[in-house]
């Protein structure tokens, strides 16, 4: 069965708290496993929430700062202990290419499982995957470190109209024959089916606002996006290298995104209510996620 949502691991910046995990997401999309930043704690997370490490298809890292990357000689490891049965490819800035290598071997192992590292290159946007079921793009971010996101994009498609395929008598597997080909007894696909956007998908953490924080959101169904501070406090942002509440909310409004997930939230604020109120003050009036370790956020339903 076709399965899209997050798995949030862990929602915590800097420290982890009683109630928060460093950071780690797993993006589920259909039949591949996509995890972020995997930090300190990621491995005993993914047992809380029911997540294998046989479902994790690719390892994305947007910078080499501990909250998003300790976790992975325990993930890296887990996943060779496990015997995950296909390869796992990792991306990661390749100026951290050194911080990924010492953490890959920061014990001794067996390594049973081929692992791919495709790092991203020193560019303002890098392709670093296209295929059938969608294609995934890295953005340069405004950190103190170098640092990416990530943008998932679905092609575009079409879908079937059930009316007008009666009306020319298709049915059965001639609805599929006709979807390969493009045409079938004279009836084109145009007739028969309408545009189906893709969907699209993108994780933004430690960055203050920049280019590619809007390049990233630009009609996403989601987006996941730190918002470490809340707006009283935009200077301490800006020295560090991060958002607001109401910066990430203001992104998602402007950019058309369906759902906001903010997290990354520092452990210096007590209600974490304030994240939403401050994103909706800034014109975000789509759906709203304020994220929490184990919870599952499903996408949103397809675009008609």
């Amino acid at each position: 069965m076709s399965v899209r949502e997050l798995v949030v691991l862990g929602t915590a910046s800097q420290v982890p708290t009683r109630h928060r995990n460093h950071n780690g997401y797993l993006l589920r999309w259909d039949g591949e496993g996509l995890l972020f930043d995997p930090g300190e704690g990621t491995q005993r997370q993914m047992l809380y929430a029911g997540v294998a490490a046989h479902d994790i298809d690719r390892i994305c890292v947007t910078h080499f700062h501990g909250d998003h990357s300790l976790g992975l000689a325990g993930v890296l490891q887990r996943i060779n202990l496990d015997r995950v049965p296909h390869p796992v490819t990792a991306h990661y800035p390749a100026s951290g290419a050194h911080f990924f290598d010492r953490l890959r071997h920061a014990t001794a192992y067996r390594e049973t499982v081929p692992l791919r590292t495709e790092p991203v290159p020193d560019a303002e946007q890098a392709v670093l995957y296209e295929g059938a079921a969608y294609a995934l793009t890295a953005y340069r971010l405004s950190h103190p470190v170098e640092a990416y996101g990530y943008r998932l994009a679905e092609p575009d498609g079409r879908r079937m109209l059930p009316d007008r395929l009666r009306a020319h008598g298709i049915t059965g597997p001639d609805v599929g024959r006709l979807r390969r080909d493009g045409s079938l007894r004279g009836v084109t696909l145009e007739e028969v089916s309408a545009p189906r956007p893709g969907q699209r998908f993108a994780f933004v953490m430690d960055t203050r606002l920049c280019d590619g924080v809007y390049a990233l959101a630009e009609g996403c169904d989601m987006l996941v996006i730190e918002s470490t501070f809340l707006d009283e406090d935009t200077a301490l942002a800006e020295e560090y290298g991060h958002l607001t509440a109401g910066q990430a909310g203001r992104v998602a409004a402007e950019s058309g995104v369906r759902h906001l997930v903010l997290t990354h939230f520092s452990q210096r604020y007590p209600d974490p209510a304030a994240f939403a109120a401050q994103a909706r003050a800034a014109g975000f009036d789509g759906e709203l996620t304020t994220a929490r370790d184990l919870d599952r956020v499903p996408l949103p339903k397809r675009r008609v």
